[in-house]
């Protein structure tokens, strides 16, 4: 654990990724707004939602551009990352949408049927390309309604301008924060698993086993302050190694999910890799949660809090590696 809280401080010194940090929060994005007009404001009005008592940012109001449907738009720029096209029950049949496709922009419509949850259709499974159409059904244009299938969507489409859009859409935060943690928690998996496969290949893993193991601890580590830093920025914070020490215990917990992952790794050899990744991926994933948690509510989780998180993504991580296991044995048969 010494040797880890080392490679902590060398790491929280060097000012990991700041500036990149501050620069993806810094990015320029819009998104192309249409259909009812009392629909898109309302819409503009709930993503806008959450700023500080001095109101609406310039820059936040100046990504929600407002286009008319019925003309072939034309872009200024290539900042313009998803079309949203708002509607009651009909609304589409009667839209243009065919124009919007020569944006090369993924296109949402969304219509707001007012009807029971229960008795809506059910949404599509994923994200529409670009110059694709993809159909939601929602009752409300409210944050319940849309954090389901539409928010994540949208935020899958942005790649590259997570932080930045959480940044200045304060209702996509939760979305962007849980984003940015699955894409951590996978380079977390991808650089466990690696080492873990030098460890257990003969002569090669008693060679650079020691070297691999210490150097996957370094690169997750910072894979998962930078993802902290992300978090913070995604909030409205300015990214700092000061952010580091402030939410030391939420990496610690990181740290003590490796090592548990080389202690099982050592003891299963071959199995050991996929315990290891899972577990990395866990860790990683509890790092992003709590994280996310101290920037909403201002304070970390509690003790009960944390723990049944823990328990939560170590059953996952559980799973994940049995099911490895079980598809490595079937291959071998």
């Amino acid at each position: 654990m010494a040797a880890a809280a080392s490679d902590l401080l060398k790491l929280a010194r060097a000012g990991i990724k700041t500036q990149a940090v501050r620069a993806d929060a810094r990015k320029p994005f819009r998104f192309l707004l249409c259909g009812d007009p009392g629909l898109v404001s309302e819409f503009r009005g709930l993503l806008l939602r959450g700023h500080q008592a001095t109101g609406v940012p310039l820059d936040a109001a100046a990504t929600l551009e407002t286009i008319d449907p019925q003309r072939t738009p034309v872009l200024t720029g290539n900042d313009a990352r998803v079309v949203v096209f708002l509607g009651r029950p009909g609304d589409a049949g009667g839209a243009r949408l065919e124009l919007l496709t020569t944006l090369k922009l993924p296109i949402f419509v969304l219509t707001v049927d007012g009807s029971p949850v229960a008795t809506l259709p059910p949404q599509p499974v994923s994200a529409p390309q670009p110059g694709e159409t993809a159909y939601y059904t929602v009752a409300a244009i409210d944050r319940e309604s849309l954090r389901g299938r539409v928010f994540p969507h949208i935020i899958d489409r942005c790649k590259g301008h997570e932080v930045a859009v959480g940044r200045r859409l304060p209702i996509l935060r939760e979305t962007v924060s849980a984003k940015l943690t699955r894409d951590a928690a996978s380079s977390a998996l991808k650089l466990a698993a690696a080492s873990a496969v030098v460890e257990n290949v003969p002569l090669l893993g008693i060679v650079l086993g020691a070297v691999a193991s210490a150097g996957d601890m370094v690169a997750i580590t910072g894979v998962q302050i930078a993802l902290v830093m992300q978090i913070g920025a995604t909030y409205g914070h300015e990214p700092d190694v000061g952010q580091i020490w402030e939410l030391l215990p939420v990496v610690g917990g990181g740290l003590g999910w490796r090592a548990l992952s080389r202690e099982l790794a050592g003891f299963v050899p071959v199995a050991g890799i996929a315990i290891k990744g899972a577990i990395a991926y866990a860790g990683t994933i509890v790092v992003g949660e709590g994280a996310s948690f101290f920037y909403e509510y201002g304070r970390h989780m509690t003790a009960a809090q944390a723990a049944v998180l823990y328990d939560e993504r170590k059953r996952a991580a559980t799973t994940f590696a049995r099911d490895f296991i079980a598809r490595l044995r079937a291959k071998k048969k």
